[in-house]
């Protein structure tokens, strides 16, 4: 499993894997972290397909990453009496709580939260934004709307509310049930859907506790106005682009998408940018062209991860999806300007030891032969702040911490190797050199660049940098 490439793949299991050879393949292809999605699903699913990742990571003793992520609300219309009905552009519709089958000119919405916040003037998006009705007037219990975009209204079909901050947790009833179930199995990842705000980080962090990593998904234009206090809060950021490309105007998004990817990285929070990537991949075994191009500026804009959907879970050719995914991957990392456009985008440094160390680390493998950057790391904090530099050289973390290394999984251009005896290691220069040759990362004749702490095994006490030349 010696590493071809430095952006990750977070790849996303459902009904198309069928056994541990299927995720066998999948992880030979490229995939270094997997995706529980339990919007679908029952526990049982989950269980086995988490079994299914932990004992390919045992036969191929490379560490993986388990993300599960959480439905969070689904805000929904109601029933129409005839199953459906067609709105008019220009026509009135009125939403109120009355849970009594609906019509052309009503229907329920049992949301009280969505009726407390809307105000005449704000617009709802239904069916995924197929149909936009304006608000005209607010009542205790109803709004009335006018409609913008009409067509085929069905029931219980979504509901967008992209104007308005709700009322309303992160967390219902059943993600915390799953979230229960989910920590319980020993995920690494939590992803929280529908983040409005820098509380509702907080209010999952406190179920959470130090049991797992949370991942906030970027998808409500709340979210993207205080996106830097979220990031900061979180341990990495989703770029959810299928509700965040409802809620906001199409053309807008691969802005917000940069434009968290620079925050992140600013951060050193990794960003996994999610949605749609190769999503005609889930019936044809070739992408499209502005598929490919997508996610090539997806890693050139300096993606840690990009994420599979439905091209893996439910698809006709997961593992040919993957395996164009580390394609695009590679061919933009060889490519010329790469580099380049990563360093452009270098973050400002802070004042600590571990940053200076970082920038140091990046200089030095612009200017030697630099094979591999060897980190001891415990945490894996001093490994994100250096991979937050994107240096030239891919990243060796040694840990003996499994649950560092599967953290790391998402997180650019790092190679976790597990090793209990590295707690108690003397030969810090010796041991770099016998594993990164032992993991084909480095060959006789090739620059290392060695950094640990003294005393070694200390979180946070990373102060030296070694360079060394593997004899």
């Amino acid at each position: 499993m010696t590493p071809d490439k430095k952006v990750k793949i977070l790849a996303t299991l459902g009904p198309a894997t069928k056994g541990i050879d299927d995720i066998r393949q999948l992880v030979e292809a490229g995939v270094n972290i997997f995706r529980l999605n339990f919007s679908h699903g029952e526990h049982a699913d989950h269980a086995m397909r988490f079994e299914w990742i932990r004992e390919v990571e045992r036969q191929l003793n490379y560490p993986l990453g388990i993300l599960m992520d959480l439905q969070g609300p689904k805000l929904r219309v109601g029933r129409f009496a005839e199953g459906k009905v067609q709105l008019q552009r220009g026509q009135a519709l009125r939403l109120d709580l009355d849970a009594t089958p609906g019509d052309a000119q009503r229907v329920n919405l049992p949301h009280p939260e969505i009726i407390a916040a809307l105000e005449p003037g704000m617009d709802l998006l239904l069916d995924d934004g197929k149909l936009r009705l304006r608000v005209t007037a607010k009542h205790a219990d109803a709004i009335d709307t006018e409609v913008l975009n009409g067509g085929e209204l069905s029931d219980r079909k979504g509901v967008n509310v992209p104007q308005a901050l709700l009322e309303l947790s992160p967390l219902t009833e059943k993600d915390r049930r799953d979230l229960t179930f989910g920590l319980e199995l020993g995920v690494d990842w939590v992803a929280l859907s529908f983040v409005q705000r820098p509380e509702d980080i907080i209010e999952a962090r406190q179920l959470i506790g130090d049991r797992a990593y949370l991942m906030a998904k970027i998808e409500k234009p709340s979210a993207v106005t205080q996106l830097r206090e979220i990031a900061q809060l979180s341990d990495a950021i989703m770029v959810a682009r299928g509700d965040l490309g409802v809620e906001v105007p199409a053309e807008s998004v691969p802005q917000i998408q940069q434009r968290i990817i620079t925050t992140c990285r600013q951060l050193g929070r990794p960003v996994v940018v999610a949605t749609q990537m190769l999503e005609s991949m889930r019936f044809s075994p070739a992408p499209t062209r502005a598929e490919v191009t997508d996610v090539a500026n997806a890693v050139a804009e300096g993606a840690d991860a990009v994420m599979l959907s439905a091209e893996t879970a439910s698809g006709d050719y997961p593992l040919e999806a993957v395996q164009m995914m580390s394609k695009i991957i590679r061919q933009v990392e060889s490519g010329p300007d790469y580099q380049a456009q990563l360093d452009v985008g270098r973050p400002q440094a802070e004042a600590t030891v571990s940053d200076a160390i970082s920038c140091a680390i990046r200089r030095i493998s612009g200017i030697l032969p630099v094979a591999v950057l060897v980190n001891y790391s415990e945490s894996g904090n001093s490994t994100l702040r250096a991979a937050r530099e994107r240096p030239r050289a891919p990243i060796l973390n040694l840990t003996p911490n499994l649950n560092t290394a599967r953290r790391l999984s998402v997180a650019w251009g790092v190679h976790s190797v597990v090793n209990d005896r590295l707690r108690q290691v003397d030969e810090v220069v010796s041991t770099a050199l016998e594993i990164a040759q032992a993991q084909g990362m480095a060959s006789r004749g090739d620059i290392l660049l060695i950094t640990a702490g003294v005393p070694f095994g200390k979180p946070g006490s990373t102060n030296t940098l070694r360079i060394e030349t593997l004899l």
